[in-house]
């Protein structure tokens, strides 16, 4: 099936039935009276988060979802029956937002979860609602009201817990294919991978995680470069982000550190949540180089990068350190806690300490005898204004 994360939808709610003019005629009740039952209420509009569905690909074909109108109401007092609700599913992780505003209306994350899009109509009154004492036989109703109509925006966002990231051809669908039951497209080209990939990480004794792989990036992806940014929306709601780099590229003027770089670029621009976001280094592809050659320079590539987190040097290829990376990921989403290191152990650089800013110069102590001579004229001179008070002799004599 194809993977489709936008879509746009109208939802329809059902109108409110009519309500009934009805008159009763009983035996031993000369004058009767009004017995119109009420309308039965519309059917309302239900979005509904289900598991099992990875994709917005239905969406494509039905566009336009409606509810059941109430029935009208009948004599003797009879409501009409309710319209039945609509109810739609959809995938986990689809935010809901209204087309002509913006609106978010809601965010389904888990499966179970409903939102109510669209209500449905209130049934019109009969006329035995309208009785009174000076309206014996009323024949008015109501005719229901009507249900409502809005145009809707899907936007999908794939649950997951880790993400790869990195340039085309990095490795990335290689590690998800070796470390999950997930099968993407792999070839010797970029842009093999054109939607996202989820794969379940299993590391024993019931523990696991969702890893999701997006198309990679180049640089230039926030002005449309290659497949753009819109696909690194999948990685918002991911706790911990890879950052797959080759070591061995087979470009000659390609720079794993101006790449990597570059990356770390587009990636703020898109988002500085997602700037945020811990990100691990993983240096992959060190099947193409020596042992030895390949562990220098993939610290030389971290020391370029002025990294200081858990670093992991792995080959998708030949599994080799993928167990280590796994269980430290697993250790992590259990714990919340980064490890110091992963299997590649950077050296530690001194930076410099910064330097003290100097206190800025002492005034001389004469330019504060100056201003205590100043302040004592002052508090003189305010005394010489001030009006003297009169003694109690000077009152008595006056």
């Amino acid at each position: 099936m194809k993977f489709v994360d936008e879509a746009k939808i109208r939802v329809q709610a059902g109108n409110g039935g009519r309500g009934c003019v009805s008159f009763r005629r009983e035996k031993f009740v000369p004058f009767g009276g009004p017995d119109g039952g009420d309308g039965g209420n519309g059917g309302s509009v239900t979005l509904r988060a289900k598991d099992g569905i990875n994709t917005l690909a239905d969406f494509r074909i039905v566009r336009t979802f409606r509810a059941e109108n109430g029935q009208p109401g009948g004599g003797r007092d009879m409501t009409g029956r309710g319209g039945g609700d609509s109810t739609i599913d959809v995938p986990a992780g689809t935010i809901v937002r209204e087309s002509g505003t913006g609106e978010q209306l809601g965010d389904l994350t888990k499966a179970g979860m409903e939102l109510m899009v669209a209500r449905g109509g209130k049934g019109g009154w009969g006329n035995q609602r309208f009785k009174s004492s000076k309206n014996r036989s009323p024949r008015q109703y109501g005719p229901g009201l009507p249900g409502e109509a809005r145009e809707l925006e899907l936007e999908l966002k794939v649950i997951a817990d880790v993400g790869l990231l990195g340039l085309p051809n990095a490795g990335k669908s290689t590690l998800i294919s070796v470390v999950s039951a997930a099968r993407p497209k792999i070839a010797d080209y970029p842009f093999t991978t054109l939607y996202p990939n989820l794969g379940v990480i299993a590391c024993g004794n019931q523990r696991s995680f969702v890893m999701a792989d997006i198309p990679g990036l180049i640089e230039g992806a926030a002005d449309g470069a290659g497949l753009g940014i819109r696909f690194l929306r999948h990685l918002q709601r991911t706790r911990v982000l890879l950052h797959l780099v080759d070591i061995a590229p087979v470009d000659p003027a390609a720079d794993p550190v101006r790449d990597a770089q570059s990356i770390v670029g587009e990636l703020g621009k898109f988002s500085e949540d997602l700037l945020a976001k811990p990100r691990w280094l993983v240096l992959n592809k060190s099947d193409l180089l020596p042992p030895d050659e390949a562990a220098a320079k993939a610290i030389a590539i971290a020391l370029a990068l002025d990294y200081r987190g858990p670093a992991f040097l792995i080959s998708g290829v030949t599994r080799a350190g993928t167990t280590d990376l796994t269980e430290a990921v697993m250790r992590f989403l259990e714990t919340n806690e980064a490890p110091a290191h992963g299997n590649l152990v950077l050296p530690e650089v001194k930076r410099p300490k910064a330097r003290q800013a100097t206190p800025a110069p002492r005034k001389p102590a004469r330019h504060k005898a100056k201003a205590k001579a100043t302040a004592r004229k002052k508090a003189k001179a305010v005394k010489r204004k001030a009006p003297r008070k009169t003694s109690r002799k000077q009152k008595t004599r006056r």
